[in-house]
């Protein structure tokens, strides 16, 4: 991939992530309380199913059969990790929690979870910076949690 494929793909990837992140928060806030939300579900997953079959055609493969072979245990594992973010928004929306806190929370304390996962498993590297970095999510999350 050529230098100016590989910044695209770099900005074009995170860009992605935000954008879907911030209208998947809006849209499962949307949800109708009285609707059943395995209900709510299935019709997503079967609208994501339909709409990934079409990536094929910006990500296509000669052979499905071989590519299925090579996966492990990571797709279900990330089907299962889906669903119960899933499951736990629309909860969490439900329950009554504020749009803005509930993402911010969420998404800061999977954060510091998964930093000694990085560390320990993948063998990042975390400087002071990172640390400082850490301890400013932390006071952040006092400071949405602050009663006024």
């Amino acid at each position: 991939m050529s230098k100016a494929g590989s910044m695209f793909l770099f900005y074009f990837s995170i860009t992605l992530a935000i954008c879907s992140s911030a209208l998947y928060h809006f849209v499962a806030k949307s949800t109708p309380a009285n609707v059943n939300f395995t209900v709510s579900l299935l019709v997503t997953y079967g609208v994501a199913f339909v709409a990934t079959l079409f990536t094929f055609f910006f990500f296509p493969t000669s052979n499905v059969v071989a590519e299925l072979k090579q996966l492990n245990w990571a797709s279900v594992g990330l089907a299962v990790a889906v669903m119960g973010i899933e499951f736990g928004y629309l909860l969490m929306y439900r329950a009554g929690w504020n749009l803005g806190i509930a993402a911010v929370l969420v998404t800061v304390l999977a954060a510091l979870i998964l930093v000694p996962v990085a560390v320990f498993v993948f063998k990042d590297k975390i400087s002071w910076i990172n640390i400082a970095g850490v301890v400013v999510c932390l006071a952040g999350l006092v400071m949405l949690n602050w009663k006024r």
